[in-house]
């Protein structure tokens, strides 16, 4: 949660000084509109993924992992204050406890909505949501219990960030995000049901490489 926090307060106050920095110094970027259609890829640190496990008409449990995520990106600037990405991203996580192994894969596939501002040509603060579709699979073996279950349920993100322009071909990209992949159901031999809530926050790096300049 610190480094969370820290990160927050570091986005908030990138804006506060690009202009002046960047102002002092000619790096050639255009100050018109950037429309430029983008690839990249994307590292995600998973801080606490969470895994609410809850039996019906019985007891429930919460699952905290940490762990490393990617990402591969796709997208486009509309206007100059609003781009468009797709973005299919990997993740998983895995917990003891109660003496029951539980195991969790998530492939997410995301479009995600950017409204951002840009700063001395090559600073870009920026928020955003997304929504989208999360393949879950999901196994919880141990104290009488034998289930390996999968579906596919609606996900849904919210995330701040700044992008640095390094070059006119090259992004660097770092932020936080709230990314709920939704809920996958289990079922034992002996007609136990359960589901599993999966929620993460994030903390990502990414870069990504623009073509189609306009």
């Amino acid at each position: 949660m610190k480094k969370i926090t820290t990160l927050l307060l570091c986005l908030i106050s990138v804006p506060a000084f690009a202009d002046d920095w960047y102002g002092d110094y000619n790096y050639g970027y255009s100050s018109g509109v950037q429309r430029d259609t983008y690839v990249g890829v994307r590292l995600h640190q998973n801080k606490h993924i969470a895994f609410g496990y809850e039996v019906l008409d019985g007891g429930n449990t919460t699952l905290k992992d940490d762990g490393i995520g990617i990402g591969l990106t796709f997208g486009n600037r509309l206007t100059n204050h609003v781009k468009v990405e797709f973005e299919t991203l990997y993740t998983k996580g895995k917990e003891r406890k109660y003496d029951t192994d539980f195991n969790f894969d998530v492939w997410a596939n995301m479009l995600n909505v950017y409204i951002y501002q840009q700063f001395g040509g090559a600073v870009e603060p920026y928020a955003g949501i997304g929504i989208g579709i999360a393949g879950l699979w999901g196994s919880v073996n141990g104290a009488g219990l034998n289930m390996s279950d999968s579906t596919a349920d609606m996900a849904w993100a919210a995330m701040l960030g700044v992008n640095f322009a390094l070059n006119e071909r090259i992004d660097l990209n770092i932020g936080v995000k709230y990314q709920n992949y939704g809920d996958i159901e289990h079922k034992n031999g002996d007609n136990t049901y359960a589901s599993t809530e999966i929620d993460a926050t994030e903390i990502y790096i990414g870069a990504s490489y623009k073509f189609s300049l306009k």
